[in-house]
This record gives structure tokens, sequence and C-alpha cells, in this order.
């Protein structure tokens, strides 16, 4: 078996992590490398560890590995969750530590948090772009959320698919979106970027729709989406949380990332105990698409949902990517 180049151990801090991991590398990296991969990867079940320092802190470790001969990698992400953090200290904290599968020699320490953000994004940007239309491009991106990801959804979407000329931001707090509007503005001058007052508007309008936000109500409702739109589902990650109604579903062709969506997201979740929907209707999952063995959308009409809840699959996979980037780099 291949072991990875012999290098110096390296920490990747969230800057390097962005110089390394450009979101056409790896939007492109996640589409060979998923379906390449997926069977091959193992990822047990995360586990939460209370911490007593703090009130409802939790320690959460997520382990993967893989023997394949391309990818002898394993990684450890671990997350501080501190709820009761200042308001100006972040709540939540990641960093992922990088080994050799083949000798468990360690390869780098890399920021959890940035790759984490970089990874999702391009995971949705790579749903959407294998799922739009391609006889009739996307120019109207509508983001849900004005939090930390927020902005790399814009990125990872205007990289993927360079039809999208318009953005629209919505957000409950108007300050947040107000302040992503300006920063996608000055990111993106030649794009039109607009702030609006109700999610009804930016549904209606859009022919992308992607949601990052913390919402227990639906803020999507499924009877406004445009015939051919594509609607993406970030922010929830428990039963509880729900970021589109029924009819969103109903109407749409279901994607997954993995199968813990099933389990996970409060939209299916709740979708298949009210019998909306069937597990046989979700159509495939993310390394199913890129791999072609399940059909993408059927017409320029359909409606497409993908939802996301993230998995070590992808941390593994973006990890990868990044630590060879970096010592490539370095020894250039």
């Amino acid at each position: 078996m291949a072991a990875p180049p012999s290098h110096p151990f390296v920490y990747i801090d969230a800057e390097a992590l962005h110089a390394v991991l450009p979101f056409p590398s790896l939007i492109s990296h996640l589409r060979a490398g998923l379906p390449a991969f997926s069977g091959d990867i193992h990822c047990p079940h995360r586990v939460s560890f209370p911490v007593p320092t703090s009130p409802s802190a939790a320690l959460l470790l997520m382990p993967s590995w893989c023997a394949h001969p391309s990818l002898p990698y394993l990684a450890l992400k671990a997350v501080t969750s501190f709820p009761a953090n200042s308001p100006h200290r972040p709540s939540i904290h990641a960093t992922v530590s990088l080994f050799s599968s083949a000798s468990g020699v360690p390869l780098a320490f890399v920021d959890g948090s940035a790759l984490t953000l970089l990874r999702t994004a391009a995971v949705s940007a790579l749903a959407a772009s294998l799922l739009v239309s391609p006889s009739r491009p996307p120019s109207t991106l509508a983001l849900a959320g004005a939090g930390a990801l927020a902005p790399y959804l814009a990125e990872a979407h205007l990289s993927a698919l360079p039809s999208l000329s318009r953005i629209l931001v919505w957000n409950r707090t108007k300050a947040k979106s107000a302040a992503l509007v300006a920063k996608l503005r000055d990111a993106h001058p030649g794009v039109a970027v607009e702030e609006v007052d109700g999610m009804d508007e930016a549904v209606s309008a859009a022919d992308i729709v992607s949601c990052a936000t913390g919402s227990q109500e639906p803020i999507v409702r499924g009877e406004l989406l445009k015939p051919g739109a594509h609607l993406d589902l970030v922010g929830s990650f428990t039963p509880a949380m729900r970021e589109c109604d029924d009819e969103a579903l109903r109407r749409g062709r279901v994607f997954i990332d993995f199968e813990a969506a099933l389990e996970e997201a409060g939209e299916l979740v709740g979708a298949l105990q009210r019998g909306v929907l069937r597990r046989d209707d979700v159509a495939g999952t993310l390394a199913e698409l890129a791999a072609g063995t399940v059909a993408g959308r059927r017409s320029d009409d359909e409606i497409t949902v993908f939802k996301s809840v993230g998995t070590a699959v992808v941390d593994l996979l973006a990890a990868q990517l990044a630590y060879e980037n970096y010592t490539a780099a370095k020894n250039a």
C-alpha cells in the first residue's frame, strides 16, 4: 500500500486553507472523490461528551479513515460547543487532525472551522452544478441566512455556476443581511447583490435558493418555487429544525448528501413521518449523482431539492486535498 509522501508535520490555519482550497479545485476534488472513495471511507457515529466547565458545553469527536492506496489517511475532527460564550467569542470551534492510515504517523493539524465552511459550501455548489438545467443556466441565487456560511455559499455557487449574475439576500436580522450584501458587492462588483424584505420575494424570483439558517419553522414555501428551480437546504441537522415546508418536497425531486440526512434533517424526518415522502422518493445521494449512477434533473421545469447534513467523509476528502496542496506548495 502506498503511503502518503514523507513530510514534516504541518499546521494549516484558516488563511492557508483558503489559499490551498480554492473552490474550483475543491469542488472538482469532491466530484471525483465522492464516487471513488465513499464506499471505502469508514465513519463511525460521532460521539459527544458533556463538558461541565461551562453551561451546556460539549465536545464532539468525529473520526474517519480510508485504506485505499489513493487515500491512505485517517482524520479526527474535534468540535467544541460552548453556548455560554460571550457574543464576542464564537461558541463553536473545530480542528481536524490528519494521520497516515498506513502508519499512524501524524501529518497535519487543520483549522476545522474554516475547513467545515469551505467543504459545506463546496458540497452545495457541486450538487447545484449537477442538478440545474444545462439548457437553462441559472441567473439568480437567493440566500437565506447571513451567518458565517452565507458568503461561502455565494462564492462556491458563483465559482461553479458562472451564469449567476444576481444574488438576493434575506435574513431575519437586517443588520446582518445588509453587512453580507455590502461584503458581496465589494467582492463581486459585476454581480447585482440585493437585500430583500421577505423570503417569499426571494423564492419567487430565484433559480437557486440556498438556505443556511437554524430555523425550526419553514422559511421556504414550496408553492412559490419557480418551475425548474433548485432548492439547497443546508441549515437543519436535527429533527426539530426545518427550512422548507412539505410542499417543496412534494413538488421537488429530492437528493441527499448522505443517508444520515434521512435521520437527522427535520424536513425529511417530518415528511417521512407524515407520509409526504417515502424513502423510495429520495432519488439518490451526491456520490451517486457525481458517478452518474442515478438520473438528476429530468426536465427543464422539474424542481430539484438537495439536503445536506455533512459527514466526516467530506472532512477527510477536504483535509486530504488541503494537506497535499499545502505540502506541494511548500516543496515547489
